[in-house]
């Protein structure tokens, strides 16, 4: 695991540091800094029982979740109709919500273990929709949709893996198939304008879809080998070139090559944590990790798709790669909690829970 989120952290300071005339600011330095305080974390929390600890401080962590969700809805600044920045100072700003995903994770594992036997019990699934539709919609309120969604496939992966009836999925699939042209008939014109561009750039070339259509202009142009360190000129034109769309700037770069290290680097890592959740000793570990691969696999394949242009953008970073200190903060902090998964199951290596 170790291995896979310093090379592509790495990877990310390679790019950054490639395009450095293109983006004004210390992003280099900056991106240094949160991968060092990242290994920093990992190290301190590798240390730590995640086991003793999570079981005294649930609910403190949970009550945690609830609170900087609130400080973000009332205090919460950003752009395009998102308020989930907190402005420390003028230049110095966390995103909560991005920290919030490791103490959701934790809590709903908790939940699903205690609710272990009876899953499929409609009270229990009640009570799981409310545990995750409750910080979803928190999420949701704020406007990060990309974030929002990324929450709930933690959920899905979560109660998948803890053994719920797959008739649940379909039920919820048909709800959204049957509400949706009741939802689409009351949208504003602009929203359905900007969901139908999000899935075709190309019906809004000069305005909405420009962001995404640049994107893949810059893929396209970096063919199999790239332009290399110093070559390219299409990701002048990319907003957003450091960070959500930092892929699309490594593939101009750094060709089919670059882009196809990093998504062997981030499969391998959710494979070892797979691994990982098998062979957990509490089935509550087993579903942390599980929240681990949600999270991972939901902001990789949003992220890949708005880079590729055919999903719409909502603005969601690429794990260990997109530039900025919180995403990088929290994905070492839960690489620090499998760290620590991992680490102390090896003082139960003959014992494992039933159910």
């Amino acid at each position: 695991m170790m291995f896979c989120v310093i090379a592509m952290s790495g990877l990310s300071i390679l790019t950054l540091a490639s395009a450095a005339d293109r983006f004004a600011g210390n992003y280099v330095r900056n991106q240094l800094l949160a991968l060092i305080l990242g290994l920093i974390c990992v190290g301190i929390l590798s240390m730590i029982d995640y086991d003793e600890l999570i079981q005294k401080l649930e609910y403190v962590f949970f009550g945690i979740s609830i609170l900087l969700l609130i400080i973000v809805m009332i205090f919460g600044e950003g752009e395009n109709g998102n308020h989930n920045w907190i402005y420390l100072t003028e230049t110095l700003s966390i995103q909560p919500s991005e920290f919030v995903k490791i103490t959701y994770i934790i809590t709903f594992a908790r939940h699903l273990d205690r609710l272990k036997g009876k899953i499929n019990h409609p009270f229990s699934v009640l009570q799981l929709l409310l545990h995750g539709g409750l910080i979803s919609g928190m999420v949701m309120l704020t406007g990060d949709l990309g974030m929002a969604l990324v929450y709930i496939a933690i959920m899905a992966v979560m109660v998948f893996s803890a053994g719920i009836s797959l008739w649940y999925f379909a039920g919820a699939i048909a709800l959204v198939l049957i509400l949706f042209p009741f939802v689409w008939d009351h949208m504003a014109e602009y929203q359905q304008m900007r969901i139908l561009v999000g899935f075709n750039p190309d019906l809004d070339p000069t305005d909405k879809g420009w962001q995404a259509i640049m994107s893949r202009e810059c893929i396209i142009s970096g063919g199999f080998r790239g332009a290399g360190f110093s070559g390219g000129s299409k990701y002048y034109s990319l907003p957003a070139g450091q960070s959500d769309f930092l892929f699309s700037v490594l593939a101009e770069k750094f060709g089919f090559i670059g882009s196809f290290t990093y998504i062997i680097l981030i499969t391998i890592l959710i494979w070892r944590i797979i691994l990982l959740a098998k062979n957990c000793r509490k089935n509550y570990a087993s579903f942390i990790c599980m929240g681990m691969v949600g999270m991972l696999l939901a902001q990789t394949l949003e992220n890949l798709g708005m880079c590729l242009a055919i999903v719409p953008v909502v603005g969601i970073t690429l794990p260990f790669f997109s530039y900025g200190g919180s995403s990088m903060l929290s994905m070492f902090m839960c690489i620090g909690v499998l760290q620590s998964i991992s680490t102390h199951n090896r003082k139960y290596f003959f014992e494992r829970e039933n159910g």
